[in-house]
């Protein structure tokens, strides 16, 4: 028998009392070291009992501002390969807060439970979440990421974005005027639409999806028509596009 387990389980002859202290001492000592090593050597049960079928439910609550496709940033960065990522350096996504972009944390079980309370996480983050409370669906989010990340799952579809390289010419802006309060804007089918100028957006999108440059594209915004945004390839082309010029 080995010289550990006969520390408790075999019979001593009597001892006295400074003896007996001495021994107790011992095998309170050996106890909290074999603890402190089975700590080491199991991981935490809480974070590996997720279920990514589940998690995957979970992940649709974050589609609208996150996309599981490599490199296809949106609101959010895209959550490709997340897992075992250093936070703050997904490739070509450039609106890191400057919290996040100088935070050391690697994003694992441990970290991604930071969805509980982001702010607390790593405070001054620029992420417009308020948290994840329920800890079973936090468990079960991580696990997916995980999953997608290491080629274990499908990564599930996020809604494509409008492809403006496509638009038909009744959304093609041909040219714009301004007079007064007044944008008028004429479409590629001869449409012409006048806008008070605090209703008329400008926007850029450089990414595949786009407009052709030179070609901007306008876009509803919604109160019965008289909002719209205008959707330009490069900011540059916004001021050279539009000409004070009243009917």
């Amino acid at each position: 028998m080995s010289r550990l387990p006969r520390l408790w389980s075999e019979r001593q002859p009597a001892a006295s009392g400074g003896a007996r202290h001495r021994a107790r001492r011992t095998r309170m000592r050996i106890c909290r070291l074999l603890g402190a090593f089975a700590a080491l050597c199991i991981p935490p049960i809480a974070f590996a009992s997720g279920n990514p079928d589940r998690g995957a439910q979970a992940f649709r609550a974050c589609a609208g501002c996150h996309s599981l496709v490599g490199g296809d940033h949106r609101t959010g960065l895209s959550l490709a390969a997340v897992y075992g990522r250093r936070a703050g350096t997904a490739e070509g996504f450039h609106r890191y807060s400057d919290a996040l972009r100088k935070s050391t944390a690697v994003w694992n079980e441990q970290t991604l439970d930071w969805l509980r309370d982001p702010v607390a996480f790593i405070p001054g983050n620029a992420l417009a979440y308020q948290g994840l409370p329920d800890a079973t669906m936090r468990s079960d989010l991580v696990a997916y990421l995980r999953a997608v990340s290491e080629g274990k799952a499908a990564a599930l579809k996020t809604p494509a974005l409008p492809d403006l390289k496509t638009v038909e010419a009744g959304q093609r802006v041909k040219a714009i005027g301004h007079c007064g309060d007044t944008y008028r804007v004429t479409l590629g089918n001869g449409a012409r639409y006048p806008f008070w100028e605090f209703n008329l957006r400008f926007k850029t999108d450089s990414s595949a999806h786009g407009p052709r440059k030179g070609e901007p594209v306008i876009v509803g915004a919604g109160m019965g028509g008289d909002r719209a945004q205008v959707v330009f390839a490069a900011p540059e082309e916004i001021s050279v596009f539009i000409r004070n010029e009243c009917p």
